[in-house]
């Protein structure tokens, strides 16, 4: 219980104090403000975003696991924007059924990403709530000043680019639903482990500035964040259904049940990169594809927008003819 803990601030002198060694304004996390100065020649690019238990993750998730999905989802913004992480600040909202043991466990979480993705945490808070655990984090990068990835860069005949594989977070949702029970045991597992713990491509999305005219990660669904980019660059965007990279378990979910392909391209939480460049950069990104081991797969074009198209994006099948789906992307309300 929440008033058999030890005060706040014993908690984050044992649990969350040495996570911040090694950045010196974060100062131990002893005072209310850190301060933080982006190394010479580059500026700040700052994220935040929250996961809520019963919503994001699953109530029963191991602490570790939703200290790290927290960390990554804002890692994976960052990573879109072509920016290099450096710190980070939590916000842990705590309902009154969590003991020390859970607190020490997620501190246990930061500190295996920590070493793995090189950042450090230099504030937060700390609060109690009737409601489930809820985790806020803010994250700090840095890019060459005036070189941050946008959405609304992408030009009509740019080429539409996604790294990894799209669906399998979504439907390793369904799979923990207690749904998709026809698939191997290691094919479910594989697609489970994709939606708890995300893979931001921290070390490919600062590769591509310079590549990239237009950028995000995608984590609403592929439909919707390519829509927001759309949005933002005043563009239209086709997508072949064909050439959309899927893992070799969402293949085989995919092969059983057609389907869920609406749900592959609309399920969200992937935390890919979706971005645009031009047709000349098409060698450069197969080469930065084989020199980083991530794919990155063309899957599309940006062109004008239509007056009489229904949605600013278009999938077509192998017959040019577009796909509909219910809804493009999830949302929160």
């Amino acid at each position: 219980m929440v008033s058999q803990l030890p005060s706040e601030f014993k908690l984050i002198a044992h649990h969350f104090a040495p996570l911040s060694l090694g950045f010196p304004g974060a100062y131990e996390l002893r005072d209310d403000a850190a301060v933080i100065s982006p190394s010479p020649g580059f500026e700040l690019v700052v994220k935040t975003d929250a996961i809520v238990g019963g919503i994001d993750f699953s109530l029963d998730e191991p602490a570790d696991f939703v200290a790290r999905k927290a960390l990554r989802v804002n890692l994976s913004d960052l990573a879109a924007k072509g920016a290099i992480p450096r710190a980070y600040m939590v916000d842990l909202i705590l309902p009154d059924t969590i003991g020390e043991a859970w607190i020490a466990n997620f501190a246990a979480g930061l500190a295996q990403d920590q070493a793995e993705y090189e950042v450090y945490l230099i504030g937060g808070d700390m609060s109690a709530t009737p409601g489930p655990v809820t985790v806020a984090v803010t994250a700090f990068g840095e890019t060459p000043p005036g070189r941050i990835i946008r959405r609304g860069g992408a030009k009509a005949g740019d080429f539409i680019f996604v790294s990894g594989t799209i669906g399998d977070a979504a439907l390793g949702l369904a799979v923990q639903k207690g749904k998709l029970t026809d698939l191997e045991p290691d094919q479910a597992s594989f697609l489970m482990d994709r939606y708890r713990l995300p893979r931001p491509r921290v070390r490919l999305g600062p590769r591509l500035i310079g590549m990239a005219t237009a950028g995000l990660d995608v984590s609403d669904g592929l439909v919707a964040d390519l829509h927001h980019l759309c949005d933002v660059s005043n563009l239209a965007a086709t997508i072949e259904a064909r050439r959309v990279p899927l893992s070799s378990a969402a293949r085989v979910a995919f092969a059983a049940h057609p389907e869920l392909f609406s749900t592959i391209l609309t399920g969200g939480d992937d935390y890919e990169i979706v971005f645009t460049a031009s047709p000349k950069q098409k060698a450069a990104i197969a080469g930065l594809s084989r020199s980083s081991g991530v794919p990155i797969t063309p899957i599309g074009v940006m062109a004008q927008c239509s007056e009489d198209a229904q949605s600013a994006v278009s999938v077509i099948d192998d017959r040019n003819r577009p796909l509909v789906f219910a809804s493009e992307g999830w949302t929160h309300f």
